[in-house]
């Protein structure tokens, strides 16, 4: 078990750089792509294609009008955020690999909010094709950070003793 200081240095640590990786990949896809580019970087299997998404988990939401959208994708997501967070900083019972996947939930979360909030949309740009169905929808650094916070807690789960 982390005392409490290593646990919010921990947590802390882990949002800041989630967030940074995520900002500085938007940032210079921004700055390099034009929306719907595509750049190979391993043949077809993984390619960066610059789009703007108003919605969510592919364009999920984006047909809403303003004020839904604003209500499903920037409100309701700050005070999951703002849980998710309470809950990691408080529960002293969170083992060390749960710790860090709410800590990447909750710093994927906030940069995608971020996004929303000053761009009306969030950027993705990267893109995974191996063939037939196993393939991605487009995606950025922040999903990538929120799914594998996801993945870390379910593994977390199964590793605890009833």
């Amino acid at each position: 078990m982390l005392n409490k200081k290593s646990r919010y240095l921990l947590i802390t640590i882990l949002v800041f750089l989630s967030i940074a990786f995520d900002q500085i990949s938007k940032i210079w896809v921004r700055n390099n792509f034009e929306s719907y580019s595509e750049k190979s970087i391993i043949g077809d299997v993984f390619t960066l294609i610059k789009v703007e998404n108003t919605g969510a988990f592919l364009g999920m939401g984006s047909e809403l009008s303003e004020i839904p959208r604003i209500l499903l994708l920037i409100i309701l997501p700050v005070i999951v955020l703002i849980s998710i967070t309470l809950y990691t900083y408080i529960d002293k019972s969170l083992d060390k690999l749960s710790i860090i996947g709410f800590s990447l939930i909750i710093g994927g979360g906030i940069a995608n909010i971020f996004d929303r909030i000053v761009f009306g949309s969030v950027t993705d740009f990267l893109y995974i094709n191996l063939g037939g169905i196993f393939k991605t929808g487009i995606f950025n650094i922040a999903d990538l950070s929120v799914t594998t916070g996801m993945i870390l807690i379910l593994i977390s789960s199964f590793k605890r003793k009833p």
